[in-house]
């Protein structure tokens, strides 16, 4: 399947972000369909099946991005997921999905900083559908 067909989901609380990453993801050729909050991204998940979910950690709560996360690998397990997140930003900790224990603790395939480059962004999502 070539890279133009492959679904993209992101899902954040902030408008920006959301539209960011859409034209970086589109314009890159993938088909994206964003959402604004975690109950928007689990309504999104019953009409698409993603092939990557590209999610903010913090939205409505605290943990929403984890839940979250949790979530679109219930419903898509062979769905990838990049936690995009400021949170190392904005608290001090750092969350890094860099060994299998814990990407099985996150329940994410790889964690991003934000604000994420397109080139790094558009490389996090080819190396993950590489997989």
């Amino acid at each position: 399947m070539s890279e133009a067909k492959k679904n993209i989901l992101v899902v954040d609380d902030d408008p920006d972000v959301v539209d960011q990453v859409t034209t970086i993801l589109s314009g890159a050729g993938y088909n994206v369909l964003a959402g604004y909050s975690r109950a928007e991204g689990e309504e999104l998940l019953l009409r698409m099946t993603p092939d990557v979910a590209v999610i903010d950690l913090m939205m409505e709560e605290m943990d929403s991005g984890f839940v979250f996360c949790h979530t679109v690998k219930k419903m898509v397990p062979d769905a990838k997921v990049i936690i995009l997140t400021a949170v190392a930003a904005e608290t001090g900790m750092s969350f890094r999905a860099d060994s299998e224990k814990k990407r099985n603790w996150i329940g994410a395939d790889m964690m991003m900083d934000k604000p994420a480059r397109a080139e790094q962004l558009i490389g996090a999502v080819r190396q993950l559908l590489d997989r």
